[in-house]
């Protein structure tokens, strides 16, 4: 009987990139550094500002990105220079992920005047469309 290949693609692995998704860094990201045990594992974030903390994976979302060759415990040092080497953190901010969350966020701060500029604006880009299109037909 062939083995079949597997449906999961992200792993709980020393150098996996994960999003923090509560506490006071919540949305930050960091590495894991060390597996504890099935329940919890080292996290470090040395260029976001996530302290060196135990993290329940019950408050992590796994990445796409995975540092690699990153050793098992590896110190602050060694995984601020294997992120800055491959350039995870940027690669991050360019993800599409990264940059819903940060229009999310950005749309949940805009007070009520903000939000109405927005309709306005809104408005005003598909009355331009909307004749456009009918200039176009026409």
């Amino acid at each position: 009987m062939p083995a079949q290949p597997s449906n999961f693609k992200r792993f709980v692995e020393v150098g996996r990139v994960v999003l923090l998704k509560s506490g006071p860094q919540e949305g930050q990201i960091a590495v894991i550094a060390e597996i504890i045990d099935h329940n919890r594992a080292i996290i470090d974030g040395p260029t976001t500002g996530v302290p060196r903390q135990a993290f329940s994976y019950r408050h992590l979302t796994l990445t796409p990105f995975v540092l690699t060759s990153l050793p098992r415990g590896a110190g602050t040092g060694a995984i601020r220079k294997q992120l800055e080497k491959e350039g995870t953190v940027e690669k991050w901010q360019k993800s599409s992920w990264a940059q819903k969350r940060e229009a999310i966020a950005k749309r949940r701060s805009l007070s009520d005047f903000e939000r109405f500029v927005v309709l306005i604006a809104k408005k005003a880009r598909r009355d331009r469309v909307r004749k456009s299109l009918a200039k176009a037909s026409a």
